[in-house]
């Protein structure tokens, strides 16, 4: 793990929205439309498997590091039932996923195997 991050290595945040079925990809189609409305984010695709290193399905919201102290809160009070993982950006994909990882309702074991430690 790398020790020469700092919190001014963070380019921006991503928060997962996590859902596992048909209702919970609905849920997370209004969270993120809403979201999308309040604040200046970019929204992914709502994925229908797990991908990457997701056990679930989910949808991506992308945001600036500026945003973090409205979006974040929002999402804690507005995640309905939806667990939500949220990251940084430091171009460590390894302690993005680790060290800096937070969650939002409960967490679920990453695949980290595609990442690699600095």
């Amino acid at each position: 793990m790398s020790l020469s991050l700092t919190v001014n290595s963070i380019k921006a945040y991503h928060a997962h929205l996590y859902y596992s079925d048909e209702a919970g990809l609905e849920m997370a189609k209004g969270i993120a439309e809403k979201a999308g409305q309040l604040f200046d984010i970019k929204i992914g695709r709502f994925h229908q498997k797990p991908v990457g290193p997701h056990p679930l399905w989910s949808c991506q919201l992308s945001f600036a590091v500026t945003t973090f102290a409205e979006i974040v809160p929002w999402l804690m009070m507005n995640r309905q039932s939806l667990d939500v993982f949220l990251h940084p950006l430091t171009n460590d994909d390894y302690v993005d996923h680790t060290q800096g990882a937070s969650w939002l309702g409960s967490s679920h074991a990453l695949d980290l195997s595609q990442f690699t430690p600095k």
